[in-house]
């Protein structure tokens, strides 16, 4: 049975959406942009902020269903930009050091509320 996934550590939910969803066996992350728990958008801090904002979400819905990065498969990063994948990628390396989930970035039109760019994982639970 499906599950949404919801954790005060991380941004809540601006939309018609959960933080993630889990079958019990993949936990799906929701898309993260640079949002502090407490709600203050990043958009104005470099591309590395931002992305270090949006991972430490992901972690934090991750580590409430007693998961870590670790558990990762797979990774999409959605950037305003894509002449900013160098900056993000070094900051997404110190996340992911030893044995890196598959990963797509990818440049999109625009990412939500003005942000440089939006992170969302799908984990293994089981």
């Amino acid at each position: 049975m499906p599950r949404t996934i919801s954790t005060g550590d991380a941004p809540a939910a601006v939309g018609a959406y959960s933080q993630a969803t889990t079958n019990g066996d993949l936990v799906f992350t929701a898309g993260q942009l640079p949002l502090t728990p407490e709600g203050e958008l990043l958009d104005d801090r470099p591309v590395a902020e931002q992305t270090e904002q949006c991972l430490e979400n992901v972690r934090a819905i991750l580590e409430s269903e007693g998961l870590s990065l670790s558990d990762v498969l797979k990774v999409s990063v959605f950037l305003d930009d894509i002449g900013d994948f160098e900056e993000m990628n070094e900051v997404y390396s110190g996340y992911f050091d030893e044995e890196p989930p598959a990963r797509s970035a990818l440049e999109v039109g625009h990412v939500p509320k003005g942000a440089a760019l939006e992170i969302e994982a799908i984990a293994a639970s089981g």
